[in-house]
């Protein structure tokens, strides 16, 4: 079969069958949350006393009243019906990563043979699935299977739509029956008030009400790669792992550095404008779309939202990622590293902290140098980081991570912040006595008398920065592709409180000594720059100078990801996690388990497919290949020489396959973590051998015979 035919269809084999597009007047105003069961949706239909109380658990953090609950589960139902929703589910995230979801009917029987539509509080506010089919970490074995959900009402539930129907989708939390966390909601709901119960007493001491409450923002870029579905179902190592294992660099990447920011192609925007409007009824703020670095790859970004309700966010993206794509004949892939020799995916996550009143903590405002409350809250994530790049690298820890970051143009393991030349030369200042304004921004021209003059931007941007300051946020860019966001801003929250707490210690004892509000913190904030500046770094991360740089500063470099797990289970660790009321020990350790089980299954999968299709399918062709070659009866010279080629790099596949299959077939111990360890420093190696003769024979072997759809096609179709 001529593989070229399956170009043509993968080029021109799609069909949808859409609807009129919605107007502006439709999207902004009919369209948004219109799937959504906010909070002005449940104040017309809830009474005033019940919709105070429920408020009162919204917006000050109250403890939930149990007695609402069925006056609350009446107006949810109606309000499903409505849309016309027949099920609901208890949505929640579990320890996989992904979300899960039990549906059960408003239907229920009556005595007279009939039925009604019913959904009482207790069903809303408790759901009861099998804790026992979840990672857990060994916090549950296999007998012992209750666990339970529990309605988180800081995220409004939804609708989720589908051909033949609706479903009322209510975000919960999940814990095993002796109240262990079993989800990545529970601790990131835990850290968000942490970090309010910190930053809280911090603006008390400079001035602000009592009442003032403080939550951490987030926005979460999402990059992404689309294939045609003709080529992702010929490609058994995208079906299983959801990257390529094999694919020999196409004459052609990113090199011309055509794509980014590019037209983008009719089908792919036809998709992008089918996805937004989902996530746009769902609630959520898609802000920009665009072409991402590498060919088939493409971005989606939202703008700020409350941490909590942006996980949950973050999650549908994915979802209406994956599910819209189909619909135009693509897939979506979502793995940091689907193609190798081009850029990665990553998630970038926009991080800041917010009062109720809407104050940007984080916001430098016109003058950064006078406004000490700034710069004791950016000094604060400054130690935080410092002290904690162990858990912050922990955070983003995959094997599939591992192959994005420190590559084309992702960031280095190394966590460093970026802070710009303004920002770092106010905190430079501040440490040598000088004051005074640091760099000015001033007016960028652009040497046409027809153009505007472009104010400045005091500091640049660094692409090449884990943590980097972006104006009034901090841009966490490490963070996969394909993870919840959940965990790392769990962190996150958790150091910065920790940090902010210390540093509103030291605040509170100069004030008590008589100092004034902003001379103190000006103090504290010199102090702590000056012990924590080695974590500020503004040039390149990819030189190898920098590296050396940050060997000889003390920072850790932790190139591997079961590098940073072993490091979770500290006692620093977990003694930061449990005093905070986040995790304790015994869900941290659990949690060190689930990654070292991740990572393990994840490259045992990829071992074992990479084994497979070398077999079945990449040794068959390079035999037809030669047979062929060899069956001339007078062959020419060129042919012999082929001939000879294609045979030594086979005996090298062959060669190679055999040592990956003893190394399968290992599996390196009895432990968890002994297996994990195996799989990085023996099936990976293994893997790669692997890999390099198949590509190598893929450039030799007839592209009529070649089993693999190559990089050339699934990268350059759309």
């Amino acid at each position: 079969m001529n593989r070229d035919f399956d170009v043509i269809s993968a080029a021109r084999n799609w069909r949808v069958e859409a609807p009129a597009p919605a107007t502006p007047a439709q999207v902004f105003g009919e369209l948004f949350a219109s799937d959504v069961l906010t909070l002005d949706e449940l104040r017309v239909r809830l009474s005033k006393p019940v919709y105070r109380s429920l408020q009162a658990t919204l917006e000050r953090g109250e403890r939930l009243d149990p007695a609402i609950a069925d006056t609350v589960a009446l107006a949810m139902k109606a309000w499903a019906l409505e849309k016309g929703a027949t099920h609901y589910t208890h949505w929640f995230q579990p320890l996989t990563g992904y979300t899960a979801e039990k549906h059960d009917a408003f239907l229920t029987p009556t005595s007279d043979g009939g039925a009604i539509a019913s959904f009482s509080g207790k069903e809303l506010i408790q759901a009861e699935p099998d804790a026992s089919s979840f990672p857990s970490g060994g916090l549950r074995a296999t007998f012992e299977a209750r666990g339970y959900t529990a309605w988180d009402p800081s995220s409004p539930a939804f609708i989720m739509r589908h051909a033949n129907g609706a479903t009322l989708c209510i975000p919960t939390a999940f814990a095993s029956w002796t109240g262990e966390a079993l989800d990545n909601k529970t601790p990131l709901l835990r850290s968000t008030e942490a970090l309010n119960r910190s930053a809280q007493a911090a603006l008390r001491l400079f001035g602000h009400p009592e009442d003032t409450r403080v939550s951490s923002t987030l926005g979460a870029e999402q990059e992404y790669f689309l294939i045609a579905e003709e080529y992702y179902y010929r490609r058994p190592d995208l079906v299983m792992t959801g990257r390529t294992l094999f694919g020999a660099k196409p004459p052609r990447g990113q090199e011309l550095e055509d794509h980014y920011f590019g037209a983008i192609p009719d089908r792919v925007l036809s998709f992008m404008t089918d996805v937004e409007h989902q996530l746009y009824a769902l609630g959520v703020p898609v802000k920009t779309r665009h072409n991402e670095v590498a060919p088939g790859q493409f971005e989606v970004a939202p703008i700020f939202e409350a941490s909590n309700v942006a996980a949950d966010h973050q999650q549908l993206v994915m979802q209406v990622l994956r599910n819209t794509a189909r619909k135009y004949g693509l897939v979506a892939l979502l793995h940091e590293k689907p193609f190798a020799g081009v850029n990665g995916s990553g998630k970038h996550c926009n991080w800041s902290m917010s009062t109720s009143s809407g104050l940007n903590l984080l916001d430098p405002g016109e003058t950064p140098h006078e406004n000490a409350q700034f710069l004791f809250f950016c000094a604060a994530v400054l130690k935080a980081v410092d002290e904690h790049q162990d858990l912050l690298r922990v955070s983003v820890a995959s094997a599939s991570n591992d192959h994005r970051l420190g590559a084309n143009e992702a960031p280095p393991a190394i966590i460093s912040i970026f802070l710009g030349e303004e920002l770092t030369d106010i905190f430079e200042r501040l440490v040598s006595g000088e004051g005074g304004r640091g760099a000015e921004a001033g007016v960028l021209g652009l040497g046409v008398p027809v153009l505007p003059h472009l104010p400045r931007h005091a500091g640049d941007r660094n692409r090449t920065s884990p943590f980097a300051f972006t104006g009034n946020k901090f841009e966490f860019r490490a963070v996969g592709s394909s993870q919840s966001i959940s965990f790392p801003i769990t962190v996150l929250n958790t150091i910065v409180a920790d940090a902010i707490e210390a540093l509103s210690a030291q605040l509170r004892a100069k004030l008590e000594e008589g100092q004034d509000i902003d001379s103190a913190a000006v103090q504290v904030v010199k102090e702590t720059y000056a012990r924590h500046r080695r974590i500020v770094f503004n040039g390149d991360g990819y030189a190898q100078a920098w590296h050396e740089e940050a060997e000889r500063r003390g920072l850790l470099n932790l190139r591997t990801s079961l590098d940073a797990i072993e490091r979770l289970s500290d006692p620093k660790n977990v003694t930061l996690f449990s005093r905070y009321g986040v995790l304790s020990e015994r869900e941290v350790q659990a949690r060190q388990e689930v990654l070292y089980d991740q990572y393990f299954k994840t490259v045992n999968i990829e071992g074992e497919t990479t084994e497979y299709i070398a077999q079945t399918m990449i040794l068959p062709a390079a035999a037809n290949y030669l047979r062929e070659l060899c069956a001339v009866k007078t062959p020419a010279r060129a042919l012999t020489a082929t001939a000879s080629e294609v045979a030594a790099v086979t005996d090298d596949l062959y060669d190679a396959l055999q040592h990956l299959r003893e190394q399968n077939a290992a599996l390196g111990g009895e432990e968890i973590h002994e297996k994990a360890h195996h799989m990085r420093d023996h099936v990976i190696p293994a893997m790669q051998a692997v890999r390099g003769a198949a590509d190598r024979l893929e450039r030799l072997v007839s592209e009529t015979l070649w089993p693999l759809p190559t990089y050339r096609q699934m990268l350059f179709v759309k």
